[in-house]
């Protein structure tokens, strides 16, 4: 069973609508029926699960969805693509001895984690209704969760895409061996990047991993 989509209450469907677009979340459909029902669904840049919000959709109250977790890999950088975009994002804080709480401010720590792991960094912000998501910085995954998302024919597909990459790479690359690239360029596009900026981050991985 995997978690496919997560529902927003909402009180104004284009408002949020614009939102999120404005987080540069994917529009997967909008659906009306009518007046009295509409669904539009969303997806976060690299997130195997959805959001949907519109109208005749839920009875739960808007902003009633609290503390919501979105995975990144780099808090700094994750908290200036939302300022770019004009989003209000909290400072990064940690929770006093990682004890989390999804509502209110208590237990917040300035900055990130002090010693730098993974799970343990966090920022904040809410949409125009006050749903509200968690950025949660991961950089290493704990055993057994990596690749949890994908499928067989989904990963099947992932690695023939990968292949056709690495073959352009190998062309002019100096000589190397492909599971580093493939490495990098599957968690890059696990990430949310394009293939052509996924190509880019192997091959500057693979710069690196030679120096």
């Amino acid at each position: 069973m995997k978690l496919e989509v997560v529902i927003l209450a909402v009180s104004d469907v284009d408002r949020a609508k614009r939102f999120y677009e404005r987080l540069g979340w994917r529009l997967d459909a909008d659906f009306p029926a009518g007046e009295e029902w509409r669904a539009v669904q969303m997806t976060p840049p690299g997130s195997p699960c959805s959001v949907i919000f519109g109208k005749g959709v839920t009875t739960a109250a808007p902003g009633s969805v609290q503390g919501t977790f979105l995975v990144v890999d780099d808090i700094e950088a994750a908290r200036a693509e939302l300022i770019k975009r004009d989003v209000a994002v909290s400072e990064v804080f940690h929770f006093e001895r990682n004890l989390i709480r999804v509502t209110g401010t208590n237990g917040r720590e300035p900055g990130p984690d002090p010693k730098g792991g993974s799970y343990f960094s966090w920022a904040s912000f809410s949409d125009p209704d006050g749903n509200s998501w968690l950025l949660q910085e991961i950089k290493t995954r704990l055993p057994g969760r990596g690749l949890s998302s994908f499928d067989v024919p989904t990963l099947t597909e992932l690695l023939r895409e990968t292949e056709e990459h690495h073959g352009a790479y190998e062309a002019t690359a100096p000589k190397h061996h492909w599971s580093g690239w493939y490495a990098a360029y599957i968690v890059a596009r696990q990430n949310g990047r394009m293939p052509e900026e996924a190509a880019k981050e192997a091959a500057r991985h693979m710069e690196v991993a030679r120096q």
